[in-house]
């Protein structure tokens, strides 16, 4: 059996103290989340954050840096996650635009109404990525590079 984490990306949308944050309803239980999702194939770091912050709160993102990279397990049976965590600002929302359909809604949320939502946290990257952010840890996006090998 190959091992392979789930590369994803996610993220901290910060304005006046205030996180942009997604709900959703996975497996029947609302959960709050970044925006964030899978990177897909052929696609690079920016780009995904980019597109997926776009379909799950129809806001253009731009990317000003990295609050860092983080590996998640909930435990021996569960999968592993490599989250890359962006932060940068976004738009107003485009009217013409739908979320993706598992998007309940947008919400912007203090990082007190955050923690006493813990239970709904989609998993712990979710305070841990924001505290980090509140904690002033940027990294610059020349620290990426995607690299396409046309060797066969």
């Amino acid at each position: 059996m190959t091992w392979k984490p789930h590369v994803t990306v996610a993220a901290v949308i910060e304005h006046s103290g205030y996180f942009l944050c997604v709900e959703e309803t996975i497996e029947g239980r609302s959960r709050l989340n970044q925006p964030a999702g899978h990177l897909e194939p052929g696609e690079s770091l920016t780009d995904a954050i980019i597109r997926e912050v776009r379909e799950e709160t129809t806001r253009a993102f731009t990317p000003e840096a990295l609050v860092g990279v983080y590996l998640w397990r909930a435990g021996p049976r569960h999968p592993t996650f490599l989250r890359v965590t962006f932060t940068g600002y976004v738009d107003e929302s485009d009217p013409a635009l739908q979320t993706d359909t598992e998007i309940d809604a947008n919400v912007w949320l203090s990082p007190d109404d955050i923690r006493t939502r813990r239970r709904e946290w989609r998993s712990p990257l979710v305070m841990q990525c924001i505290d980090d952010y509140l904690a002033g840890q940027r990294y610059p996006l020349s620290l990426l590079r995607s690299l396409v090998d046309a060797t066969p």
